[in-house]
């Protein structure tokens, strides 16, 4: 995985009351580039271009 999709200071901020362990967000980072392909393959596969919530 090349750069992060999540903003580390964020994810504490809603992590509030926890601490966060440093791996967590390149985990995080992981889990969200894998929705947004198979939300890309949703999206191809009904024919559009455009990545809508639906596609999630």
């Amino acid at each position: 995985m090349a750069e992060s999709l999540v903003v580390k200071a964020k994810i504490k901020d809603a992590a509030k009351g926890f601490n966060v362990a440093g791996d967590f967000a390149d985990a995080l980072s992981g889990v969200v580039e894998r929705k947004v392909k198979q939300a890309c393959e949703r999206a191809e596969a009904n024919g559009r271009k455009t990545v809508m919530a639906k596609d999630l």
